[in-house]
């Protein structure tokens, strides 16, 4: 079995992902319990970008792909339910 490895850079999508990110840090107890988890997941991530679960191409939202440019789409599932949507893109990953 070939695992592959592909360490990265994450970055947000667009300014109002990164400050809904940053915002949840000051927020109530949950909020910031979801930031750790959100940090702790994009630590993982960018040690592998593949670590998540592929979405098949024909389940990528219209929208994404036009507003964001993304070819792919991956999935890293979080506690309670909670989900990261992320992109690869040249040893990139957008958030």
């Amino acid at each position: 079995m070939i695992v592959l490895e592909l360490p990265s850079e994450y970055r947000f999508a667009d300014e109002n992902i990164r400050d809904a990110f940053y915002r949840l840090e000051r927020g109530d107890s949950q909020e910031q319990e979801l930031f750790k988890l959100i940090k702790q997941a994009l630590t993982n991530i960018e040690e592998n970008a593949f670590c998540g679960i592929q979405i098949p191409k024909r389940l990528i939202p219209r929208q994404y792909a036009q507003k964001y440019g993304v070819a792919n789409l991956w999935k890293y599932d979080l506690p309670r339910v909670w989900r990261l949507i992320y992109s690869i893109a040249r040893e990139e990953v957008i958030v």
